[in-house]
């Protein structure tokens, strides 16, 4: 069986160097770099990746094996159907061990066609370092390999102000890239680096917040032979995502004229403000699935696709969606919904199976972070409860009792979480424990049973669901 690389590979080209991407594995692989190849091949982009590896172990040397060529599997619900499609992506021109060839990496600085800088090195990866120096081979952090290539490039060019970069990074930390920018700072304080490269930072080199959203389960190992035989060709490198992708940019408006998105359909969204996306994605996409977990769980459902096919359970998520969390936001209605028919589409994914009690560890801090601003907020415009909402913390209070027809349930939480639901459910009576489950602090940063109704409502619902079961119980 041949291997993947650009002699045997058919049909692939090569770009302009033009990003440098701190960062070779899957998420990279099935999100950013599949959206440089939509924009290379529907609009002219001649976008060409340089990928570096941001530490010491990676995939550099057999991506470089494979000349930078690697197969994108895309998998989930496509305008409506099932779909499973690939293709060989060729963005990556070629990738760079800073470890092993530190002096490639800094010549990188001196292309004048560089324009943009992607990273995902985790969300440790932009952190700051103070052993790192600028005459480091290499300094060990991400934020500071890249101060040290911006500031040979600043000289290199001598400060000119079109040399700038875009910088996108994709890690998972509110307000990525404010963050990053501060610590290149810090870095050019600490080194000495001058008044005037602090100003070409400041001025000439842009840094973007960002939101990302595929799920890309990665290499499938399982699968690997059946898909080498259809392709014909052996890959070390096949990657596997969601048909589902989200980029969401905050930046001057200046970014979306460098970048074609829209020519190409793709769904990156470029705004000025990117806490409205957040919001949105945290309430809808996360809180419906902790939402669903304790409900669809207790009514005898192991999976999320098994509960969205489920007429009653995934009526209720439905409902508990469109009707509860959607009014709750500030977006307009028709971007609301769309996400949320998307977020239901993903769910329904025939190739991607998510264990429902995988989902439900640590499901308290959750239901705080992703749930109750629902809630409360629902209550703040309605002046009313969200029945459904509410219903799943009934459920999600009856999970902790850690058994299912009998069977135990193996709860995953911070201990204190744990020691409290054992000792509430130890005393049996059932508007005791909803009473003080909602007195919480620790678990809700305040006392829930303070506003009008609530308690009562969970206490119905949960001494419904202990003594009748989730089926005859669920609302419809």
């Amino acid at each position: 069986m041949q291997e993947l690389n650009r002699t045997t590979a058919s049909s692939v080209n090569t770009y302009t160097e033009r990003i440098i991407q701190f960062g070779e594995g899957n998420f990279l692989r099935a999100f950013a770099n599949w959206m440089i190849h939509e924009m290379n091949k529907k609009a002219g982009f001649d976008g060409g990746v340089v990928a570096i590896q941001p530490i010491n172990q990676g995939l550099i040397k057999m991506l470089n094996d494979q000349d930078g060529l690697y197969t994108l599997y895309l998998n989930g619900i496509k305008n409506g159907k099932a779909i499973s499609e690939h293709e060989i992506i060729d963005c990556i021109q070629r990738g760079i061990n800073p470890y092993e060839h530190y002096n490639a990496y800094l010549a990188l600085a001196d292309n004048p066609e560089l324009r943009f800088v992607i990273s995902n090195t985790t969300e440790a990866g932009i952190a700051y370092n103070e052993n790192d120096r600028l005459n480091d081979s290499p300094p060990s952090s991400f934020p500071a390999k890249l101060t040290a290539l911006l500031h040979k490039r600043f000289q290199y060019f001598d400060g000119s102000s079109d040399k700038g970069l875009i910088v996108i990074p994709c890690e998972l930390i509110d307000r990525n890239g404010d963050n990053l920018k501060k610590i290149i700072l810090q870095y050019a304080e600490d080194w000495s680096l001058g008044d005037d490269f602090v100003e070409w930072i400041n001025d000439d080199n842009i840094f973007c917040n960002t939101l990302v959203d595929r799920i890309v389960p990665g290499y499938p190992r399982e699968k690997m032979d059946a898909i080498t035989q259809e392709l014909g060709y052996k890959d070390n490198l096949v990657v596997e995502g969601e048909q589902f992708h989200l980029w969401v940019i905050e930046g001057p408006e200046t970014v979306k004229e460098e970048i074609p998105a829209e020519a190409c359909g793709l769904n990156i969204v470029f705004t000025d403000n990117m806490e409205p996306y957040r919001t949105r994605k945290v309430r809808i996409l996360n809180g419906a699935h902790t939402s669903l977990v304790p409900v669809g769980y207790l009514y005898g459902i192991d999976k999320v696709r098994e509960s969205l096919e489920d007429p009653v359970v995934g009526n209720f998520l439905k409902e508990a969606i469109f009707e509860e969390i959607c009014p709750t936001l500030d977006l307009p209605d028709n971007e609301l919904k769309q996400f949320s028919n998307d977020v239901l589409d993903r769910f329904r994914n025939p190739y991607l199976e998510h264990a429902l009690i995988s989902i439900s560890l640590n499901s308290t801090s959750k239901y705080k972070t992703r749930v109750l601003p629902s809630v409360l907020e629902y209550i703040k415009r309605k002046n009313t409860l969200p029945n459904r909402l509410l219903f799943s913390l009934a459920a999600l209070i009856a999970f902790y009792k850690g058994e299912r027809n009998g069977e135990v349930i193996s709860l995953k939480d911070d201990q204190a979480a744990l020691d409290f639901f054992k000792v509430q459910w130890a005393s049996g009576d059932i508007s005791a424990i909803a009473k003080a489950t909602l007195q919480n602090k620790d678990f809700w940063g305040e006392d829930l049973t303070q506003y009008d109704g609530l308690t009562e409502l969970v206490t119905k619902h949960l001494e419904n669901i202990v003594n009748n079961g989730m089926k005859a119980t669920i609302p419809s």
